[in-house]
């Protein structure tokens, strides 16, 4: 009797679950194109150009005057056949997406450390007229330092991984609450690369 209201409960469950999860998986995707990544003497620096679109709730907390947060990970991982890939050098940059509804203008601010910390990092402000030029700004990485020059070891394969989404515990508590299963919060853009091995010089 109790092996059979378990399979009862894990059927309601996968049914109602299912549904959710499906449509997840479809609406948070979105695509870093040209991923690259430039070696030189001072350090490793990677760029890339995102395609995604802001979620229309996003957007509507926006115009009244909520800030977004976002976060931008990247990582280099040293391919290893007997374990775990083993992650060689990472960087994390945070950005905060506002609306002035005074001046009418939208600022993008940038840190390496998360905004609740930001006393302890630079953080560099722009400001846009329109939402679509913060947008592009946020869209596009150019010369970003994730490393140092000799995390890339010789005659061995690494992989590069970029991952930027929209940074839900940074909402207020009622939207956090009311974002809970909701997809049309979500926002994930993910890129994977493999990096050729190099020979040793």
């Amino acid at each position: 009797m109790v092996i059979r209201w378990l399979r009862f409960v894990v059927c309601c469950w996968a049914l109602w679950w299912a549904p959710g999860a499906a449509v997840f998986a479809q609406q948070d995707a979105g695509e870093a194109q040209g991923l690259r990544i430039e070696r030189t003497e001072d350090g490793l620096y990677l760029g890339a150009s995102f395609d995604f679109t802001l979620p229309d709730l996003a957007e509507d907390a926006l115009h009244k005057g909520i800030p977004m947060f976002f976060v931008m990970e990247a990582q280099v991982r040293r391919d290893r056949w007997y374990w775990s890939d083993r992650v060689v050098a990472e960087a994390t940059r945070y950005l905060r997406l506002s609306y002035q509804p005074l001046t009418r203008r939208w600022r993008l601010s940038t840190s390496s450390v998360p905004f609740t910390n930001s006393g302890l990092g630079v953080v560099l402000g722009q400001n846009f007229d329109e939402l679509d030029e913060a947008l592009s700004a946020m869209r596009r990485v150019i010369r970003w330092r994730i490393g140092d020059a000799d995390v890339l070891e010789p005659n061995a394969a690494h992989t590069v991984q970029l991952r930027f989404r929209l940074d839900m515990s940074q909402l207020p508590r009622p939207l956090q609450i009311g974002a809970v299963g909701r997809s049309d919060w979500n926002l994930l853009v993910f890129r994977s690369q493999r990096l050729p091995s190099r020979a040793q010089p």
